[in-house]
């Protein structure tokens, strides 16, 4: 395969995610083949700058790709502000990228797949996103891989023709919404997306990928995907700027290659029912939902009390 897609990973505080991420990442087919660009942010505070430290040594000896370059920002720029400006860098210079954070395990396949998906797809429009995780869905007669409307954060890929489109801006983004698109982009207030957007307005979280999600939704784009995750995320420990302690989210990842794409460009409707009826249900029953909340504040207590 030709013209590989460089990949983006970054990292900030979290030394032994980071190399779970890299030890996975390195045992993907085409790892040897591809560049890897590394962002590691500057400490936010005191207290994070060992782990920071920690962090940039470990990226210093990383080997197993075709090359690796590592930017070491002087400044602690925040997660969004720093993919936003490592994906534009990256998209202006090679037209498109596959991008990682530092809490992702990926299967074998994983750049495999990003790769021939970005190739497939290169002069479809409307098709502006690539993600590889995917929920644990019980719907298992659902093609290898579907269009969906919303965007996946975990592991994903994007053209610069489609990041051209991104709207940093939440209020242009929200003064384009109206009642019936706001419930179609919440996939019919299954999920809180709408919330995020609004909550980003509110400065309650600074994230990035709601925005892009938003930016898709609006210009009429759709999302590639699997139906068997090429990705597990390791973050949802506690340990992340925004995530909880839980596990509804954990998936065991595929060990096969994907070879199925769909050739209609339009979202899939079996698939779109499988998301919705997971995303509906997987907080579980009341009881359920009690437990893990209390769960989440005795994780939270004993992390101030270290």
């Amino acid at each position: 395969m030709q013209n590989l897609a460089p990949i983006a990973l970054f990292v900030y505080n979290r030394p032994e995610h980071t190399r779970r991420t890299l030890t996975y990442l390195q045992k993907n087919l085409l790892a040897d083949e591809s560049r890897l660009f590394i962002f590691s942010d500057a400490a936010k505070t005191d207290d994070d700058k060992a782990k920071v430290e920690q962090v940039r040594q470990l990226i210093k000896e990383v080997t197993g790709f075709k090359s690796v370059k590592v930017t070491l920002r002087k400044e602690n720029m925040g997660l969004a502000n720093s993919i936003i400006g490592g994906v534009t860098t990256l998209v202006n210079e090679y037209g498109k990228v596959i991008v990682f954070e530092d809490d992702l395990l990926s299967s074998p396949y994983t750049l495999q797949y990003f790769n021939e998906a970005l190739t497939k797809y290169a002069n479809e429009e409307k098709v502006m996103h690539i993600g590889a995780y995917m929920y644990k869905l019980a719907d298992t007669k659902l093609p290898q891989t579907f269009f969906f409307r919303a965007a996946t954060s975990w592991g994903w890929a994007t053209w610069a023709r489609a990041w051209k489109d991104f709207e940093p801006d939440v209020d242009v983004l929200l003064k384009q919404f109206d009642k019936k698109k706001t419930d179609r982009f919440s996939i019919e207030g299954t999920m809180n997306f709408w919330k995020q957007l609004e909550g980003f307005k509110a400065g309650k979280n600074d994230s990035w990928a709601i925005r892009w999600y938003a930016s898709i939704f609006l210009k009429g784009g759709l999302t590639l995907n699997p139906s068997t995750s090429l990705i597990n995320n390791i973050g949802n420990d506690g340990s992340g700027v925004h995530s909880n302690k839980e596990n509804m989210y954990h998936v065991r990842i595929t060990q096969k290659a994907v070879k199925q794409f769909p050739a209609e460009i339009k979202e899939d409707a079996q698939a779109y029912h499988a998301i919705k009826n997971f995303l509906k249900n997987r907080k579980g029953t009341l009881l359920q939902r009690g437990v893990r909340f209390v769960k989440q504040l005795q994780a939270k207590y004993l992390t101030k009390k270290q």
